[in-house]
């Protein structure tokens, strides 16, 4: 599922862990990282929830948490980020993030 600025406060004051994509339409890291992303969405249903924001249809998001470098994944817990990465990272290690962050 898509954020915008309207959509996003809501969609990060869970208690469980949501994970949010930022990337664009034009990257070729992003179009690799998706895949990834999808994948591990069908593995973490129940505990983890998966969303995207497309920096170019939401500036205000991405000036906000200072993306620079696309994709950049943060994950937040209550509204606070938990943890992030930047770039392409292959299934084992976004795994190994997303694993960081359910246990922070």
């Amino acid at each position: 599922m898509e954020l915008n600025a309207r959509t996003f406060e809501e969609a990060i004051n869970r208690d469980e862990l949501v994970v949010i994509d930022f990337y664009a339409d034009w990257c070729g890291p992003c179009r690799f990282l998706s895949p990834v992303l999808e994948k591990l969405e069908k593995e973490y249903e129940g505990k983890v929830k998966f969303y995207k924001v497309n920096v170019d249809k939401s500036p205000e998001l991405a000036n906000y948490f200072g993306i620079s470098s696309i994709p950049a994944v943060l994950m937040f817990k209550r509204g606070k980020v938990v943890n992030a990465f930047i770039g392409a990272l292959p299934e084992s290690a976004v795994r190994a993030e997303i694993e960081k962050a359910l246990n922070a």
